[in-house]
């Protein structure tokens, strides 16, 4: 088979891809969609890595491909200059929407058609003029598949009448960074190829999710129809257009439709610039008594790490760790908690680590934050970012509202009664914030499992986080001078504790669970919620209420129910439980414990022996260890 390579150097670290044509049928008359050969993505026109970084080993087989069934294909009614093929299919099962796209194991949307399917039925569930002329977004964390992926979507796009695709070099574009470009460009929406915070790899995980014009996921109305039409699908409609170049920057146009291959980077980092003051924070950085470190996981911010942190903060080199994006993420899991960033952990828990440690997901929307020998909770941080919003130049004028997913624990709550500010309980799923943003309800917001960010676009923010919390610590030490004890992160969050009080908050994860069991084990606590009444007594605590989390959107005034099973105590305490939507394989069961505690003697407390009457009742009360035979949890935080 023919190809030809290219090759571009960039300070001294050669990136090279290989392509293959793509295009070719087999015995059968099917159309074989191959991956191209790569040795590296080539991520941005930024220079991203040190020299020191070797070319990575290529993860691609070479004989790996994706058939896309075009025997009964028949040409169909073409824009200007452009082929346009009806591609016969029937619909294929399992194609519903979790909490945030389509998310199944690799080989599975290797599967004949698999990706083509649910791609057309989105363009089905559409109305045309969100989508015909128009302008969509392309981009993904880096993981395998999806080099293939995006040739499958491009030509989909094509053969659907969208005007042009904007698409991250290589394939690259974090998920905060398609929504930002989404709006910088007033695009029509976009596609994002991400597995999020789940493993990468040919034996692993890979996703799909499409969001609307305000960069926000789409609607459970438009994921609802897509589901459906993914039911009934009987013609895809696919451009016969050559593969497209995704490692050169530029315009490629076939007829009336084109390809624009942008920089990953360079509007998302113009943003960060306008939304932080970047003086501020490398004042901070700059400084030699402040030590920081960023782990990227070997995920998407890689991409965006060096560019932000270093050239434009002025942070050492060696502060990135784990700063080369791989498709499988160095054999790792990017999720950005206690557990899977132990590398991070045990840096910042030495006797003498950093003062400030983060790191973020796969996609780059999650993220985590630790001072030396400090682990600042999800719920904890954006609460106190809520309270620090002085320090964030875009928050002049005030945040216009606060919210967080109803897991979360109440400690955002505590701060917009302070502040006197409106106040939203929302379900898990970033959707739900987007309706209150555009009504301009909502600033601040953040969820439990490591997302957290603001209305500067519709998505979670794992860098703006971190940006955040270092404008935080550099405005309560731009005063200090050399030789001066600096504000720590951990001086910030005890601080916060000493005025709002601590919502002492822990999550335990069940992962892979047998469905079977674990949907016994739900049906059996809504069970239990259909008989309870307030007063019932469990162990120590009352109960206030229990119930099944049902949300009416204050905006669309649209229902949804069954959001997760809440016992909710008289002194405050909760016990939470639901089955994720974020898995690719099985079931992920979660238990959340709260319990407030106003006195500032107790806040030191480690948070498991606090909880430890809570979590046995959540366990004694689910009967988790009955319905799913797991005597421990994958991951605590």
């Amino acid at each position: 088979m023919a190809s030809s390579t290219s090759c571009l150097r960039l300070e001294n670290v050669i990136f090279s891809s290989t392509y293959r044509k793509l295009r070719q049928t087999n015995a059968n008359g099917s159309v074989l969609l191959s991956s191209p050969i790569r040795s590296f993505s080539l991520l941005s026109s930024s220079s991203l890595f040190s020299p020191k970084f070797a070319l990575l080993k290529n993860l691609h087989s070479v004989s790996s491909s994706l058939s896309v069934k075009a025997s009964s294909s028949t040409a169909i009614a073409e824009p200007e200059g452009i082929k346009i093929n009806s591609v016969s299919t029937k619909p294929i099962e399992g194609q519903k929407t979790g909490t945030s796209g389509l998310r199944k194991k690799v080989k599975i949307f290797k599967e004949e058609n698999y990706l083509a399917n649910w791609i057309q039925a989105l363009f089905n569930s559409l109305p045309p003029e969100d989508y015909k002329n128009g302008v969509l977004v392309l981009g993904g964390d880096g993981r395998y598949f999806n080099l293939e992926a995006s040739q499958i979507i491009i030509k989909i796009a094509a053969g659907n009448g969208v005007g042009k695709i904007l698409v991250g070099k290589e394939g690259i574009m974090s998920t905060p960074a398609v929504s930002a470009v989404i709006r910088e460009r007033k695009a029509n929406g976009g596609f994002i190829m991400s597995a999020s915070h789940n493993p990468g790899g040919p034996e692993y995980d890979w996703g799909i999710k499409f969001n609307y014009n305000s960069g926000q996921p789409a609607p459970e109305s438009i994921t609802d129809k897509i589901y459906g039409n993914t039911l009934s699908i009987s013609e895809i409609k696919m451009a016969d257009i050559p593969d497209v170049d995704l490692s050169t920057l530029g315009i490629t146009k076939y007829g009336n439709f084109s390809v624009e291959v942008v920089d990953p980077v360079s509007d998302y980092l113009e943003l960060m610039e306008n939304v932080f003051d970047f003086e501020l924070i490398k004042s901070l950085l700059s400084r030699s008594d402040f030590r920081f470190i960023f782990d990227a996981m070997h995920a998407v911010t890689g991409a965006y790490a060096k560019p932000i942190f270093v050239d434009k903060l002025g942070a050492s080199l060696d502060s990135i760790s784990n700063g080369v994006p791989l498709e499988d993420f160095g054999h790792g899991h990017p999720d950005p908690n206690l557990t899977y960033a132990k590398g991070l952990v045990d840096i910042m828990y030495a006797e003498n680590g950093p003062d400030f440690g983060a790191a973020s997901d796969g996609d780059g929307d999650r993220n985590m934050v630790l001072g030396r020998g400090f682990f600042v909770t999800p719920s904890d941080s954006v609460a106190i970012i809520a309270a620090n919003v002085q320090a964030i130049p875009y928050f002049t004028s005030g945040p216009k509202g606060l919210a967080r997913s109803m897991p979360t624990s109440g400690a955002l709550d505590r701060v917009a009664e302070k502040l006197n500010l409106p106040f939203f309980e929302v379900p898990t799923g970033w959707k739900f914030f987007g309706n209150l943003m555009d009504a301009g309800k909502l600033s601040i917001c953040g969820e439990e499992s490591f997302g957290t960010g603001s209305d500067h676009i519709r998505e979670k923010d794992g860098i703006w986080a971190v940006l955040a919390w270092l404008s935080i610590i550099a405005y309560r030490n731009k005063d200090k001078k050399p030789g001066e004890k600096l504000v720590s992160v951990a001086d910030v969050v005890k601080e916060h504790w000493a005025t709002y009080g601590r919502n002492f908050f822990s999550r335990y994860d069940y992962e892979e669970c047998e469905s079977e069991g674990a949907n016994k084990m739900i049906q059996y606590l809504r069970d239990l919620v259909s008989k309870s009444k307030p007063g019932d007594k469990y162990g120590n605590y009352t109960l206030q209420f229990a119930d099944d989390f049902t949300y009416t959107d204050p905006v669309d005034g649209s229902v949804v129910s069954k959001q997760g099973i809440r016992f909710v105590f008289t002194d405050g305490s909760r016990i939470i439980f639901r089955l994720s939507g974020t898995g690719s394989a099985g079931a992920t069961l979660r238990i959340y414990v709260e319990q407030f505690e106003p006195d500032v003697s107790k806040h030191v407390m480690d948070a498991q022996i606090a909880l430890k009457p809570l979590i046995d009742l959540a366990l004694s009360v689910s009967k988790l260890k009955d319905f799913t035979g797991r005597d421990k949890p994958t991951v605590i935080t």
